[in-house]
């Protein structure tokens, strides 16, 4: 039984690493697409580059998150 635990505790820490790459990467990219394109996007444009930025720091707390 605690193997099975172990397994799926181990999988959740895998998943949750993966999302935090995609996160990062998603947020990345949304962060330097707007900002290459800002006088373009307007006042959006900035919303655009602080929701990429957090993102990309949700991306690497889930990265560097570690289970108790």
């Amino acid at each position: 039984m605690s193997k099975g635990r172990s397994s799926t505790a181990l999988s959740l820490v895998f998943i949750e690493k993966i999302s935090g790459l995609i996160l990062l990467i998603v947020g990345a990219i949304l962060a330097y697409n707007s900002s290459i394109y800002i006088k373009d996007l307007g006042a959006v444009g900035t919303f655009s580059i602080a929701a990429g930025a957090i993102l990309v720091f949700l991306g690497i707390l889930m990265i560097v998150a570690k289970l108790e």
